[in-house]
């Protein structure tokens, strides 16, 4: 937040006092300590242990875009990775060897290999045991906890068979694929006394904790009264992330000839390079092998009557209700996550807000009948601010929108107070403005080194910007991944009441439910649908949910 000789000229001196008192030193502080010492920045800044002595010993379910990711964020000081379960032969060449089809892909997901130093797949095998059915993986004693990263309508079901195998548990968001799963996998939590962390990675991130400070602590922006939030993508019919290529597609196969000629005519310092490539290649057309159906993925048919199989709902798995969440529960439950995050931090630590009514249409005049979710959300919600008990007028709007077919302004949140704006562009820079203008900018954070500009759902997806090599740069900042598995593994070695993960399902289940009743909300355009949010389906001792199922842990799919 250091300020230059010319903003401090346009009039920012008493802007310039009020940013002093932000967390700038604290921050070059806890970096200078976490050189010296070598611990990470995120156990100094969040104040959790520098390592856990004895690493977690984890088995990650689910190795496919998301667990790749999470297998490449993870630090082996504090969690092991024991063993994997996926029943695809992609994913697990990707779980060890990472992603080879770009050097993008490569550094998001990096694979076991690398992050562990093993030379060859069969050493690594020798170190992580690899399941197919996850039930098997559960049955072993040697794993301590689990990450799951499987599609969303199975959250729930690995969860609680996991906690009831006396496994610790940290799934990818949303909570669950319903409000009633969520209520089962947080009573489930209770019954058991195993941890349940969920993966919305802004609870860790320290820009968004900066983000916090700046809107509730130091109030440089005043009064907040607005939040504008959006992700926009650039997915278009042909080019969609959320529509992978199953493993008979013709453009495989030529994919996979001409890679195979790339490898015949490669000079020698390119041949691994190319093997590799055409493994992973070999390795996804040998999904086709794989029974879904046995798995509990089912055949259905769109519109028109053209059949879908269940190989395609297990790899396409977010373009249908059944196994998805749609937008909302990928993209939107991020980002109104924030959004409750800096509208809490406006009614004093230790506050949860919950929305007060969501309005919400969309459509999906993009892509054609190849799915069930729309392409486009348009959502607006109503929050209590401050003082708003006693006058009902007081209250924080929050729209949100999220497309495809154009990926103008990315993702991000602005966030508008009555003295100034905080601006958050894709996780990597915050910009602050004083009063209505921008004309007066302090920039308060910016990733120099370029990061990843997402365009799908699946993280670290899109294209990362050309890195510098100056030294001196400072990497960009981290989104939050390694730190919460860190903090979740040095909660659950360290056990004590006050030791709990951010987001602990008493806060997921408030994104879940925010993301599935606009949902509700979405399946009603023809009225135009208005929902009041109940108090109750935040609580997860309450029976009452959105949906209007009670919740239920003696369903047989929970029994191990």
């Amino acid at each position: 937040m250091n300020l230059t000789p010319e903003q401090k000229i346009i009039g920012q001196e008493n802007f310039a006092d009020a940013v002093a008192v932000t967390r700038r030193d604290f921050l070059s502080g806890t970096v200078a300590a976490g050189l010296a010492t070598g611990a990470g920045l995120g156990s100094i800044y969040f104040g959790y242990g520098a390592s856990v002595g004895d690493p977690l010993r984890v088995g990650f379910i689910g190795t496919g875009d998301e667990g790749s990711v999470l297998l490449g964020a993870h630090n082996p000081e504090y969690l092991k990775v024991v063993a994997i379960a996926d029943i695809r032969p992609y994913n697990v060449f990707r779980a060890f060897h990472g992603d080879i089809s770009s050097p993008n892909a490569q550094r998001v997901r990096p694979g076991l290999m690398a992050k562990y130093g093993w030379k060859t797949e069969d050493e690594a095998r020798k170190q992580v045991k690899v399941y197919g059915a996850y039930e098997e993986l559960l049955a072993n004693d040697e794993i301590e906890a689990v990450v799951i990263a499987l599609p969303l309508h199975l959250h729930a079901e690995a969860a609680i068979k996991a906690m009831r195998a006396g496994k610790h548990v940290l799934t990818e968001k949303l909570m669950g694929h319903s409000i009633h799963e969520c209520k089962e996998m947080g009573r489930t939590a209770r019954q058991t006394g195993k941890l349940l962390a969920t993966g919305h990675q802004r609870h860790y991130s320290v820009l968004y904790d900066n983000a916090v400070h700046t809107i509730g602590d130091a109030r440089l922006i005043g009064d907040l009264h607005s939040i504008r939030a959006q992700w926009h993508r650039g997915n278009l019919p042909g080019k969609d992330s959320w529509k992978p290529p199953l493993p008979g597609d013709e453009a495989l196969l030529k994919k996979l000839a001409s890679w195979r000629r790339k490898l015949e005519e490669s000079k020698p310092a390119e041949v691994e390079l190319w093997a590799k490539r055409v493994a992973q290649l070999e390795a996804q057309l040998a999904d086709s092998s794989v029974d879904a159906a046995a798995h509990g993925y089912t055949e259905k048919r769109l519109p028109d009557g053209t059949p879908r199989t269940p190989l395609e709902e297990l790899i396409r798995w977010r373009l249908w209700n059944r196994t998805g969440g749609g937008l909302m529960a990928e993209l939107g439950s991020h980002q109104l996550d924030a959004a409750g995050i800096f509208i809490s931090a406006m009614h004093g630590k230790g506050k949860k807000v919950k929305p007060l009514t969501v309005t919400a249409v969309g459509n999906r005049s993009i892509f054609p009948a190849d799915r069930e979710v729309d392409d486009h959300v348009y959502c607006m919600f109503e929050y209590p601010a401050p003082g708003y008990d006693e006058d009902p007028n007081k209250k924080i709007v929050v729209t949100y929108s999220s497309i495809n077919g154009n990926g103008f302004g990315g993702y991000g949140e602005v966030v508008m107070g009555t003295e100034g704006t905080l601006i958050l562009e894709q996780e990597q820079n915050v910009m602050l403005y004083k009063g209505s203008s921008r004309d007066t900018r302090v920039t308060v954070a910016k990733s120099k080194t370029g990061a990843p500009v997402l365009d799908t759902t699946e993280s670290g997806g899109g294209p990362v910007a050309a890195v510098s090599a100056t030294p001196g740069d400072k990497p960009p900042p981290s989104r939050g991944y390694t730190e919460e598995m860190e903090h979740w593994a040095w909660c659950i070695r360290n056990p004590d009441p006050a030791n709990q993960p951010r987001c602990k399902p008493e806060v997921a289940i408030a994104d879940a439910v925010i993301a599935l009743v606009s949902n509700e909300a979405l399946r009603n355009p023809e009225t135009q649908s208005r929902i009041t949010f109940q108090d109750e389906w935040f609580d997860i001792a309450s029976d009452a949910t959105p949906e209007g199922v009670k919740p239920d842990l003696t369903k047989q799919q929970y029994t191990i």
